[in-house]
């Protein structure tokens, strides 16, 4: 299946057109529209008579209609091939009509057809773009951690509950200046060498020098193998933190080859392609070994509904599972040499967002309007804002915004342009985003989703300080952004939902960062996956997962 072919007959009738016509819908050259038209016409597709003469039209006639032959040889793949193989066709341009049978045929043929190739229980999962990176020092987006999650380990677990257990690290010695971790003996990496302390140094070193982090790391002065089994962290100003900073998917241990980066955790990928991301379950793994042997990421076209499948036959009957996706704010560029860096401004956009921020549910489905705080369960007293006098502004004020948050952005434009302050929105590619650090930033104001790793204590402190917010980039220069980090590390951690909440209502009154919403997500899983427990950034750990057997006799 050609995929210039279909768009060409969706495109182009039988009749007459000139040939340029057909290589600007074919975004190719005039040579190579001649030559594709010659091979389908050898082929039995079409006949192409090419116009005599300058500005003579050619004509087109059509022999075989391509979108209904192509849709019998989809249904054979997805029924006779596996899954993977047919999923990129569905990425064509096909009519809204054939494109809705083709799902529904694919959807229930998800995971089916692979199970009578194998007998391992296997859980499928559609993938809609490709990860951006599988190393654990890059991995900023949400999807990407989710994978790095389970495919690397960490020194220490932090859960919801600010609550540490051990991981590589098996117990540690902690004073007001030093931490000293001791390493599990025995850890296989997923190529079967040992995992020793100068792994764990390594790792951790290029991290605090990565200048997404270094701020985050900057209390730690050295770290150090003392042994094949001990690591030693030194801060001798003080880091309240430092044990949750090791908890964190950035701060996952790995081996690095010239061909790969390789991980010790539950499991390992064996292909990740274009089209499939394959994790096979890592038998040698220090902890219990999953109770799924693959998990298997499949590409598919954006309109497709994401759903968790085993492989079984009765697959297709799900149930929803709910998780937190995050929280969106408005940051405002208070320190731009621009009208958005005079409070009286600021306050002006703060009133418009509060006045409106019950409508955003209208822009944004998922969306639950926030009125209060970022920190879920500690709800800061709504500030009373009066009319204020609205500002001469001589030119629009300039929105930076990623397409994920497109329904946010477009709440924000007609909330602010219905007070009178007119606005130009900057759209950025989400790959785009995650580079967008620099500390000279030119937008008035930013709209951010945020998704929040796991502890909320420590998520928040994170959020304010990591390279990839742009509250953060935007507050570098700034000595108050110094002012927060150094009380942090000052702080013991015990404290810090109360010092969460003072620093979040400081951005607040200041204008500087504005509450919008809170996020949910429904998850359908297959009736036949137990043991769904959510994990980092709402998503699941695949490590706890098993698949109900199917009764012999039922």
């Amino acid at each position: 299946m050609e995929q210039s072919l279909l768009a060409l007959w969706q495109a182009v009738p039988t009749g007459n057109i000139k040939q340029s016509k057909l290589a600007d819908q074919l975004e190719l050259s005039s040579k190579q529209t001649t030559r594709l038209l010659r091979k389908w016409a050898d082929e039995g597709w079409l006949t192409f008579t090419s116009g005599r003469g300058r500005g003579n039209a050619s004509h087109i006639q059509w022999h075989i209609n391509v979108e209904e032959h192509y849709e019998k040889q989809m249904i054979q793949l997805i029924e006779e091939k596996s899954i993977e193989t047919a999923s990129k066709y569905l990425l064509f341009d096909w009519s809204p009509e054939v494109k809705h049978r083709l799902l529904h045929n694919f959807r229930s043929n998800f995971g089916y057809i692979q199970n009578n190739l194998t007998k391992n229980d296997k859980l499928l999962i559609p993938r809609k773009y490709p990860f951006l990176t599988l190393h654990p020092l890059y991995a900023s987006d949400i999807h990407s951690a989710n994978l790095v999650a389970n495919v690397y380990s960490r020194l220490v677990s932090v859960d919801e509950n600010g609550i540490i257990t051990p991981e590589l690290a098996h117990s540690w010695d902690v004073t007001s200046t030093h931490l000293r971790l001791y390493l599990r003996k025995e850890v296989y990496f997923h190529d079967n060498s040992y995992l020793t302390a100068t792994d764990v140094v390594n790792c951790l070193n290029r991290l605090r020098k990565d200048s997404s982090y270094s701020d985050l790391w900057q209390p730690i002065e050295s770290i150090s193998a003392c042994g094949s089994y001990m690591v030693e962290i030194s801060f001798s100003n003080g880091c309240s933190y430092c044990l949750q900073m090791l908890g964190m998917i950035n701060a996952s241990i790995y081996k690095e080859t010239p061909h790969q980066t390789i991980g010790s955790g539950s499991f390992c990928i064996t292909e990740n392609s274009a089209s499939k991301t394959t994790l096979q379950a890592f038998g040698h793994y220090f902890q219990h070994r999953p109770l799924v042997d693959v998990v298997e990421f499949i590409q598919v076209s954006g309109d497709f509904d994401v759903a968790y499948r085993s492989s079984c036959e009765n697959a297709e009957e799900t149930f929803q599972v709910e998780s937190d996706s995050g929280f969106g704010v408005v940051i405002l560029n208070a320190f731009k040499d621009s009208p958005i860096g005079q409070k009286e401004v600021r306050d002006y956009v703060h009133y418009a967002i509060a006045k409106h921020r019950h409508k955003i549910a209208h822009y944004h489905p998922r969306a639950i309007a926030n009125h209060y705080s970022c920190l879920i369960g500690q709800e800061q007293r709504p500030i009373t804002l009066p009319c204020p006098k609205r500002p001469h502004l001589e030119q629009p004020l300039i929105i930076k915004a990623a397409n994920y948050t497109d329904g946010a952005t477009r709440w924000l434009k007609e909330a602010l342009e219905s007070e009178g302050i007119w606005v130009e929105i900057q759209w950025m590619s989400f790959q785009d985003k995650l580079i967008d650090t620099k500390s000279d930033q030119k937008a008035d104001l930013f709209v951010h989703g945020e998704v929040f790793e796991m502890n909320q204590n420590f998520s928040f402190f994170y959020f304010l300080a990591n390279g990839h917010s742009p509250l953060a980039t935007i507050m570098k220069s700034q000595p108050l952004f110094h002012h927060y980090l150094a009380q942090y590390a000052a702080t013991p951690f015990e404290e810090w939902t109360a010092l969460n909440l003072q620093m979040e209502q400081d951005l607040i009154t200041s204008s500087i960062m504005l509450p919008l919403y809170y996020e949910k997500r429904q998850i359908p899983f297959s009736i036949d996956v137990m043991n769904i427990t959510i994990s980092h950034f709402g998503y699941v750990d695949f490590s706890k997962l098993w698949v109900r057997p199917v009764s012999i006799n039922s």
